[in-house]
């Protein structure tokens, strides 16, 4: 017979009872197995976070590079916004740096998907690979207007 315990009931109220715990220093009450997990998940989630904000600012570079007639304010401003977002993201986990090429690589592919899903352009006939430099995808300029 399945025990349900608070962490499976309510999670705020488990997240909040183990801080309880762990600030009395009440190890031996503390739910180690699961406050390992949820540890673990919160390092994926930075790891997450970086490849989703690449794939935004992947796929609006190559909207920019290829579809320069359709140039909008919009994609000038998604742009900027993406490289503020990953510099600070970077800047408050500094140890996620040695994983940005990896990040990239699966970030270009979100940017491919986001380019067949909002533009004419076939994502197939694109670079397979990143076409951009580090210094392309945090620094080159990007004008507007055009």
């Amino acid at each position: 017979m399945q025990t349900t315990t608070l962490y499976d009931q309510d999670f705020y109220a488990w997240t909040q009872h183990q801080i309880e715990l762990l600030q009395a220093q009440q190890w031996e009450q503390v739910d180690i197995d699961n406050l390992i997990e949820e540890i673990a998940s919160l390092g994926k989630r930075e790891r997450q976070e970086l490849r989703n904000r690449l794939g935004v600012l992947l796929g609006h570079l190559l909207k920019w590079r290829y579809q320069p007639e359709a140039r909008s304010k919009i994609w000038f401003y998604t742009i900027k916004e993406q490289r503020q977002e990953i510099e600070r993201h970077l800047r408050e986990n500094p140890s996620l740096k040695p994983y940005l090429s990896e990040a990239v690589e699966i970030g270009y592919e979100k940017g491919l998907n986001l380019v067949g899903k909002e533009t004419p352009l076939d994502p197939a006939k694109l670079p397979q690979v990143c076409p951009f430099s580090e210094s392309e995808i945090f620094e080159t300029s990007v004008e507007w207007p055009v």
